[in-house]
């Protein structure tokens, strides 16, 4: 199980609000998440996204290409993967193991 970190950018609003392309994205990944295929979790900077590493790439590409559908002609998607192979990983463990860290 991965971990990526996304953000996409559409260039070129009308506004500098992005937010209604934000919504466009969680719709894309509740789809997904329904399915059973990922989790995700929206933070006020980036989405947080779990799942096979494969089945990850589909799903940013699906979300890279989302603004390109309402018009936009460029978009720069950051991504950042955190592929831990010597245990199952989740988002809630990572925080869980910090939050020890803290407690001691």
């Amino acid at each position: 199980m991965a971990i990526v970190d996304v953000t996409v950018i559409p260039i070129g609003t009308d506004t500098p609000s992005v937010s209604s392309y934000v919504a466009d994205l969680q719709n894309i990944l509740k789809k997904h998440q329904d399915e059973g295929r990922i989790r995700f979790q929206l933070t006020p900077m980036n989405t947080i996204i779990e799942g096979e590493l494969s089945t990850l790439f589909g799903v940013v590409q699906e979300i890279h290409e989302a603004p390109f559908q309402k018009g936009i002609k460029r978009v720069a998607t950051n991504i950042r993967i955190d592929d831990r192979r010597d245990k199952e990983g989740t988002m809630e463990g990572k925080l869980s193991s910090v939050q020890r860290h803290l407690e001691k």
